[in-house]
């Protein structure tokens, strides 16, 4: 198999590489690109990247673009990627030292199967510790839209085939400098394509307080059209009605509308919407009533 791509879009994080690279320079396997999209930093990421390249026993490409968002930077990359299999890993995160090592056995059962998009594995805040939840036995074959019920919940490592990335890519929204990455996964797995899950962590990650995960609601607010789009996909995964219903409220409660906007841009019935809005602010009445 040629080479993997290990993706990294970065933003002012040049600070916090260090930990990602050295996690790359001791990978077991060495048979991949590192590729680096600098999505218009102004601080010294691209100076350190040439310290990387000095010490590295593998490929480093570094690009500088305007700044446009992580999907953006990710779609560039997909233009420039070499390797077979595409891997975004964040600029704060690291992998584990056999993490090349285990996408290169594992995606072998299936590189002669057009039926799998690619492979995926757990995130983990430690070695033993996992982001989400996950599902028991070995590995679960099945598309993103049917991951909920496996109990293939929260962030996870997901390696895709390049050339399927390529031929999709994200949306890019005039005004709008985010998209979730539910968008393209779904599209994949409507277009049929499945993933060979996989209940190893390979991924370390940190969400840090200057990061898209800790400021994920200012950012929504700040992109109506992304956010209509990510909401609407994560209703299409087939996960349980409570979480959807948690969905559905936060998305309203970002957006700060009348009710039956909600129900009109989600695309969902308006007494469901309705009904969802009334219960969560009963709780939150309930809640405070106990407190006192």
């Amino acid at each position: 198999m040629n080479k993997i791509t290990v993706f990294t879009p970065t933003f002012n994080r040049g600070y916090l590489m260090n930990k990602l690279f050295y996690s790359l320079n001791s990978q077991t396997n060495k048979h991949f690109e590192w590729l680096i999209v600098d999505d218009g930093s102004i601080d010294q990421t691209g100076e350190l990247v040439e310290t990387f390249k000095e010490q590295a026993d593998f490929e480093i490409r570094y690009f500088y673009q305007q700044n446009g968002g992580k999907h953006r930077a990710i779609n560039h990359g997909l233009d420039l990627a070499r390797g077979e299999l595409f891997f975004i890993v964040d600029s704060d995160d690291s992998l584990t030292d056999d993490a090349i090592e285990k996408i290169f056995n594992n995606y072998s059962g299936i590189a002669f199967d057009n039926s799998f998009a690619g492979i995926a594995f757990n995130k983990g805040f430690s070695k033993k510790r996992i982001v989400g939840e996950t599902f028991e036995g070995t590995y679960i074959d099945c598309d993103n839209l049917h991951r909920g019920k496996s109990n293939i919940l929260g962030d996870k490592a997901e390696v895709y085939r390049t050339d399927i990335l390529k031929s999709i890519k994200f949306p890019e929204i005039d005004g709008e400098n985010f998209m979730s990455e539910v968008v393209l996964w779904n599209e994949v797995a409507r277009r049929g394509y499945k993933l060979r899950w996989f209940n190893d962590i390979i991924y370390f990650c940190d969400y840090l307080e200057d990061g898209l995960t800790k400021n994920s609601e200012k950012i929504l607010f700040n992109n109506p059209v992304a956010h209509q789009m990510m909401t609407k996909e994560l209703l299409q995964i087939d996960f349980s009605l409570k979480r959807k219903f948690g969905m559905i409220y936060n998305y309203h409660k970002i957006r700060n509308q009348r009710i039956k906007q909600t129900a009109i841009n989600l695309e969902q019935p308006l007494i469901l919407v309705y009904m969802v809005v009334m219960m969560a602010r009963i709780r939150k009445i309930v809640k405070r009533v106990k407190n006192e």
